[in-house]
């Protein structure tokens, strides 16, 4: 197998991990201790991305992206991905749900998100619907060729530095011979519409600056033209998302930070004396070094072939996907808490990025599918090939 990287995937991974190092990581001492990302700030990264090409990236160049290959996206998001989640998400990529958008979904959505001027965010977790999206609550009701929603949403990411969101939400319901199934329908709606409610969301262990939020929407009307697609199918919109990018998303960022954490404990390792030379001297440091390395190359190779996988239309994305974000994911958790013990109580200290790795490594098993999901999307697969 050839695992070269073209020439052009080399300047890629280049120019995104050298904007991280440059326009990133220097703020997150700032979001650590306000645990914010002033708007500014937010805005003047979006710039400075869109003039070495990082903005937008992901999006088919029919609608002004770059086009990129998974390969190439995914090399993207590990070079962003080693800085503060806040910070990353300022360097655009917007969910590709976008690519659906027509007529005047463009002109007021898609085509502003394209030049930098607006910011999306998604709702689709509700109180009581986390991983189950079938079990959402959250109604749009037909009046005339208008939409009406009422419902709740949560764990929003960030939406005060947004102009809409991609709402998912019930339209009606089926009644099948396993009983009744909900019809859910994808939607754009300004966050400035009559109705709509942002709340703030609920204090977190981590990801200083990238704050969750509550959206209640009480008789939202909506015109018909904002609905993605057609009625009812939402949640194939929701799955296909979900199954390839966002998950895919996820390994690549715990990838960067196990990578970044393995970095700094291997130099403290080599850097640090005790009884008169460097403590990576002595195998209870050494071996377990050893061990973060192979875990950081497994994941690697484990994400680079799923995105390769995706490029080549491999039948079984949603599962190769669930794949890399369970390894990768619990991956940074182990290499964290190594990281962690190599430097010893520094490692404690917000000297040094580890403790930060730490606490934000938690969100990933649990984001985009939780650990129990994937491994139930896994077994399903491998249950169907064998006629189960």
């Amino acid at each position: 197998m050839d695992f070269e990287l073209t020439a052009e995937q080399e300047l890629l991974n280049q120019t995104a991990r050298e904007f991280c190092e440059k326009e990133l990581i220097p703020h997150e001492g700032l979001l650590e201790k306000t645990n914010e990302l002033p708007r500014e700030l937010e805005l003047d990264i979006r710039r400075k991305a869109m003039t070495v090409g990082l903005h937008a990236c992901n999006m088919p160049e029919s609608v002004g992206g770059a086009g990129l290959d998974c390969v190439s996206l995914t090399l993207v998001a590990k070079g962003l991905s080693r800085a503060s989640l806040a910070l990353a998400e300022s360097v655009r990529r917007p969910c590709n749900i976008l690519t659906a958008c027509e007529g005047e979904q463009v002109t007021h959505f898609l085509d502003p998100v394209m030049r930098g001027e607006k910011r999306e965010c998604i709702a689709m977790s509700e109180p009581d619907a986390g991983s189950d999206l079938k079990a959402m609550k959250t109604r749009a009701v037909k009046d005339g060729s208008d939409w009406v929603i009422n419902g709740t949403k949560h764990f929003i990411a960030n939406v005060r530095l947004c102009e809409f969101v991609i709402l998912f939400a019930v339209t009606g319901e089926d009644q099948t011979p396993v009983g009744t199934r909900k019809r859910i329908s994808c939607f754009l709606v300004d966050l400035d519409a009559p109705g709509l409610e942002v709340a703030n969301g609920y204090e977190q262990m981590g990801h200083r600056g990238y704050h969750n939020n509550i959206l209640r929407f009480d008789d939202v009307r909506v015109g018909g033209w904002q609905m993605v697609g057609a009625e009812g199918e939402g949640f194939k919109v929701a799955s296909d998302w979900l199954g390839g990018p966002g998950r895919l998303t996820i390994a690549a960022v715990c990838q960067a930070r196990a990578e970044r954490a393995f970095e700094v404990a291997a130099d403290c390792a080599a850097q640090r004396r005790q009884f008169g030379q460097p403590i990576g001297k002595f195998q209870g440091v050494s071996f377990p070094l050893a061990d973060m390395a192979i875990d950081i190359r497994l994941g690697d190779l484990l994400l680079m072939n799923t995105a390769w996988r995706v490029d080549q239309n491999f039948p079984t994305v949603i599962e190769d996907g669930a794949m890399a974000k369970v390894w990768c994911s619990e991956m940074l958790g182990r290499v964290a808490d190594q990281a962690i013990q190599t430097c010893g109580g520094m490692g404690l200290m917000a000297d040094l990025p580890l403790e930060r790795i730490y606490r934000d490594a938690r969100f990933e098993r649990i984001w985009e599918g939780t650990s129990e999901i994937q491994r139930h999307i896994i077994s399903r697969q491998l249950m169907r090939e064998r006629g189960v």
